[in-house]
């Protein structure tokens, strides 16, 4: 699997990530993360549409792929995802994604997605922390404790386990929550827990 994980949206390697994707690269957008109980449906709906046209541009052809629409239904979302190229998940409220992939069963398929060379996995803040081993190195950034789904009521704290150690985008940037990631990272520091910090603009890519 290739990774593209940004700070913020779609980062300052632009050129690197036409590079990655090739022309007509079928990518899912997923945007649970924003699924939060009070968000805006109008704001969510226009980031949506936004950064599905900015893959677009790329020369991407790009579809929202709502984990919610596949409750219960992982075998239908595995052959979905089969036909795919690639996934961009999102920023928002890292608790809630992972709710919406433990609910859909996209945990186990991305295990299975790991093994593959020629899939892509892009994204930013959410969609890069949900990586890590464990979510408690922001749950002073996202509410751990927001349930927007009726089926789980108990805090998910296990990541995706790509990464041993907390990714704390945002860092030292201009970004409502740069103050807060300061807090997880002192918290980090006094738990002797490892982390890696992203200023917006920044980003990692594994291949």
């Amino acid at each position: 699997m290739t990774y593209y994980l940004s700070s913020y949206k779609f980062g300052d390697k632009v050129e690197a990530l036409k590079n990655i994707l090739f022309q007509g690269a079928k990518i899912g957008h997923i945007n649970n993360s924003q699924d939060w109980t009070t968000a805006n449906p109008e704001i969510r709906d226009n980031h949506l549409k936004e950064e599905m046209e900015f893959m677009d541009n790329l020369g991407c052809i790009s579809e929202h792929l709502d984990l919610k629409d596949y409750f219960g239904k992982e075998n239908k979302l595995r052959n979905k995802i089969a036909s795919l190229d690639g996934i961009w998940v999102c920023g928002g409220n890292t608790f809630v994604l992972r709710q919406a992939m433990k609910l859909s069963g996209f945990d186990n398929i991305f295990i299975e997605l790991q093994k593959r060379d020629d899939f892509f996995y892009g994204g930013y803040s959410a969609g890069v922390c949900i990586l890590s081993d464990s979510l408690k190195y922001i749950q002073c950034v996202d509410n751990p404790n927001d349930f927007p789904y009726k089926e789980i009521t108990e805090t998910i704290w296990e990541g995706l386990n790509v990464f041993n150690y907390g990714i704390l985008p945002h860092y030292d940037s201009e970004h409502p929550e740069s103050e807060d990631i300061e807090r997880e990272v002192k918290r980090c520091i006094n738990n002797k827990w490892l982390f890696k910090t992203l200023r917006d603009g920044e980003v990692i890519i594994i291949e």
